[in-house]
């Protein structure tokens, strides 16, 4: 069978707000540029900060650094707590889509969502599911595919084509019970890059970032 395949996201905050709208989410909290990583940059970011997109290239380095560190949590092991919502990536180009529905899933009790929500009713169906069961419900749910497509047609540069590889991805990174998790539909498992709180999430995100 031929692979699932979206049209990939720009990464764009009025994009991004406007997707979430769609879905049903209250404008209580918004997406905004970070434009560096140094200490007056980021007090440009209104606080509190509760989720992080990060979007990078997949390069050879990183793909070699990906199965290292697998390999490494998995002869270690890591502590992740029961209520980190995460799910799998078996769609194409949906990992933009997959970013913002675990920012959202690891914040809900945050969110304002509006009554016919199509996201609050996605994660109430799957909050019982495996990662795995999780991703494969994406797959069927024409809701959120439909407001992905029309989502990637609003940025400010011309969609690709749906058949031309895309070599940049979307990871989430949230603050759940004062750990830090990267999440990564690529990837396995979540990641815990150990203690964080509110007030200093986003600054352990750069540091982590400059340390990786």
């Amino acid at each position: 069978m031929e692979p699932h395949r979206w049209l990939p996201l720009e990464a764009n905050p009025d994009v991004t707000n406007q997707f979430l709208k769609q879905l049903g989410i209250h404008p209580d909290w918004q997406f905004v540029d970070v434009y560096g990583m140094e200490p007056e940059l980021l007090s440009m970011v209104p606080r509190p900060v509760c989720a992080v997109l990060l979007l990078f290239p997949i390069t050879e380095k990183y793909e070699t650094f990906r199965t290292e560190e697998e390999e490494r949590i998995k002869a270690k092991g890591q502590d992740v707590k029961s209520s980190v919502y995460f799910m799998k990536q078996t769609i194409n180009n949906a990992c933009g889509t997959i970013g913002l529905i675990h920012a959202i899933a690891n914040n809900r009790e945050k969110m304002n969502f509006e009554t016919n929500s199509s996201l609050k009713k996605f994660l109430e169906d799957s909050l019982s599911m495996t990662p795995e069961e999780r991703a494969k419900y994406l797959e069927t749910y024409e809701a959120i595919r439909v407001t992905h497509e029309s989502s990637a047609h609003e940025g400010q540069t011309e969609a690709p084509s749906i058949d031309e590889k895309v070599d940049l991805h979307f990871i989430a990174l949230v603050n759940v019970g004062g750990h830090l998790y990267e999440l990564d539909g690529r990837k396995p498992f979540p990641i815990n890059h150990g203690e964080t709180s509110d007030d200093s999430f986003l600054e352990n995100i750069v540091i982590g970032e400059r340390e990786a």
